[in-house]
């Protein structure tokens, strides 16, 4: 007799949905069912106001669900009080979005290295750690860089191995390449190709289809609700 051993989803969400007040109230997010397993690429794609934001504040823990239920490695989101969230957030989730937020004054390990300080990561490892993060993206001869000497691409990487330092379960990812030229999109885009490879779980949202076009599964959102091609994508 076998046993099903496989670790759950890094993401599981049945039903979830997301309203707002009003008269009347707005659905932003009808009732929607995802789940993503461990090492997935995944593209979210749809137009300006097709809920996107909603579905990546509802992913990143960065807002709570008017219904349904959320599960981040196994975990009920929807169980937990607002400090619990926001340490599985920390500890699970990693962000790169559209716009670096960087800070220009520091070095990029520096800045790598800032992410981990509420992480209980000893003082000792930090600087380690950030080199080993940077070289995941290619950017060991640009650590003692500040931003303001890098291309839009190079500040980018060094805004995901921020995000990476800390080991996260999923790599979540909003319009990642919108501030880019097409140089710097390619070569962040080869990147996630590479953590793709090394086993990472990405998640990207994007609504220009070349971006979505290099996940190995996609979503749509349309007038908040989420469809999946019923064809393969290689």
């Amino acid at each position: 007799m076998s046993t099903d051993v496989r670790p759950a989803p890094v993401i599981r969400l049945s039903g979830i949905s997301r309203s707002f007040g009003g008269k009347p109230p707005f659905t932003a997010l009808h009732p929607a069912d995802l789940s993503v397993r461990q090492g997935e690429y995944l593209s979210v794609t749809g137009p300006s106001g097709s809920g996107k934001s909603v579905l990546l504040h509802l992913l990143g823990l960065l807002d709570t669900p008017s219904g349904g239920r959320y599960e981040l490695d196994g975990i009920d989101t929807g169980a937990l009080g607002d400090r619990d969230r926001s340490t599985l957030r920390g500890r699970r989730i990693g962000f790169v979005f559209q716009s670096f937020h960087l800070l220009p004054h520091r070095t990029a390990e520096e800045n790598v290295v800032l992410a981990q300080v509420y992480h209980q990561v000893p003082r000792a490892r930090r600087a380690e750690a950030a080199r080993e993060a940077l070289r995941l993206v290619g950017l060991t001869h640009r650590q003692d860089a500040l931003p303001t000497t890098m291309s839009g691409g190079e500040r980018q990487r060094v805004a995901i191995a921020r995000a990476l330092v800390n080991r996260p379960s999923l790599l979540l990812c909003d319009e990642p390449t919108g501030d880019l030229d097409s140089a710097g999109a390619g070569a962040v885009l080869d990147h996630f190709d590479e953590l793709h490879a090394q086993g990472y779980t990405l998640v990207v949202i994007s609504h220009d289809p070349a971006v979505a076009a290099r996940a190995g599964r996609r979503v749509a959102l349309r007038d908040g609700v989420l469809s999946e091609p019923t064809e393969a994508i290689s």
